[in-house]
């Protein structure tokens, strides 16, 4: 007699809530059941949600030298897209239609600490794996079309209502148009479509076809994630043994023999190739670790920090932690760290410091810090390197 099995109960793709669970789940069923493998619809994400940052702020900043932000204008009648780079000049937003157009600015969360504020609530992803908080006001009708994003992306509504749909068809078509300077999909198929409130918050894995339109005035803040693609990882891998292969290293045939054809690269070329190029996995964990640290916290918009204009003195370092001062993280600064068998490796913006591993711990994890009593040290030295290095500013009195 065959024995029969019950069937398991689809996944919700709608859920609700809390301010205990803004993932309407713990982190840990969420990372299980949704993390990278299908999209999810949270309403009440945020309860009572504020935006944390006013349309004319973010104007503002999309004016500032070295603010990556684009205004897209779309003429409906026409069916043209148009994009603009700023910074942009104040008057520009003067010159706005009434409708049908979306500021983007990327790296807010750099910019403004009530919005990085909001990265809180995604400490249960590693920190080196966020990218940015990307914000996008706009006025109805506003969109960026129908696209795909190739990362994990949560798009929390912060004013007013849009507008998504997705598609979760596994054979939906992802072929690109060729007439708009954006990526947009040349058809676009939703199986669901939501209007979002503040305080709802969609999460999309990478792949998924979706679209956001506007209804009146829109402000959506969009938590990217960083995922280098295998391109980018290869190229920034081979560069990276590049510069430490000593250069008496090279291609060898001690085992050649004559030549059938003239000009061939025959198999045994090919293995001594396989042989003279080391990949990712034949590299040692300590190696791999460190290409991996320095090139995942390398920022794309201020990968050399600036050091201050004055140097700190260790006797200047001391007083002010006797004085309670409050260390401050450079807003383009991204940490991350690797356990050794005594301390850690921190790594900072394309740079490895030696670091107690308690010390990384706090480095990588909080945006400020203080200290209720004198540091060691060793922590202390490794504090006055990333000082002067730009990495870390120095605030009189303690964190508020």
């Amino acid at each position: 007699m065959a024995i029969k099995t019950p069937t398991q109960k689809p996944l919700p793709i709608e859920v609700r809530g809390s301010a205990s669970q803004p993932l309407g789940m713990s982190s840990t069923q969420f990372l299980r059941d949704y993390w990278q493998k299908r999209p999810l619809l949270i309403r009440n994400a945020f309860p009572g949600f504020e935006a944390p940052i006013e349309p004319n702020d973010l104007a503002g900043l999309a004016c500032e030298q070295g603010v990556l932000a684009r205004l897209i204008i779309h003429d409906e009648k026409r069916g043209k897209w148009t994009v603009k780079t700023g910074p942009f000049d104040e008057a520009e937003f003067g010159k706005t239609p009434k409708r049908d157009w979306t500021l983007l600015v990327q790296d807010v969360d750099k910019w403004d600490t009530d919005v990085a504020a909001l990265l809180d609530t995604f400490r249960f992803l590693p920190t080196w794996r966020v990218d940015d908080i990307m914000v996008s006001y706009a006025e109805d009708g506003g969109g960026v079309g129908a696209h795909v994003d190739q990362y994990d992306v949560f798009l929390l509504q912060g004013l007013g209502q849009r507008h998504w749909a997705i598609s979760n068809d596994p054979d939906a078509p992802l072929a690109f148009r060729d007439d708009v300077e954006l990526k947009q999909l040349k058809t676009f198929e939703p199986t669901h479509e939501w209007l979002l409130e503040p305080g709802d918050m969609l999460y999309l894995p990478p792949g998924v076809p979706h679209d956001g339109v506007a209804l009146g005035d829109c402000m959506t803040f969009s938590v990217g994630m960083r995922a280098p693609s295998q391109a980018e990882l290869t190229g920034d891998l081979a560069d990276f043994l590049a510069d430490r292969m000593p250069e008496e290293l090279r291609y060898t045939d001690a085992d050649l023999a004559p030549a059938k054809r003239p000009g061939e690269i025959d198999s045994a070329a090919l293995n001594r190739l396989r042989q003279a190029l080391p990949f990712a996995a034949a590299l040692d964990r300590e190696l791999l670790a460190d290409w991996f640290g320095r090139f995942i916290t390398r920022y794309r918009n201020a990968q050399e920090a600036a050091p201050p204009p004055k140097a700190t003195t260790a006797a200047a370092l001391d007083k002010a932690i006797e004085a309670g001062a409050t260390f401050v993280r450079h807003p383009f600064a991204r940490l991350a760290w690797v356990a050794g068998k005594k301390d850690a490796t921190l790594y900072v913006s394309g740079n490895a410091y030696e670091c107690p591993t308690r010390l990384a711990e706090t480095l990588a994890g909080e945006r400020e810090f203080a200290f209720e009593k004198a540091p060691a040290a060793a922590d202390k030295a490794l504090l006055l390197a990333l000082v002067n290095d730009g990495h870390l500013g120095i605030r009189k009195g303690r964190r508020r």
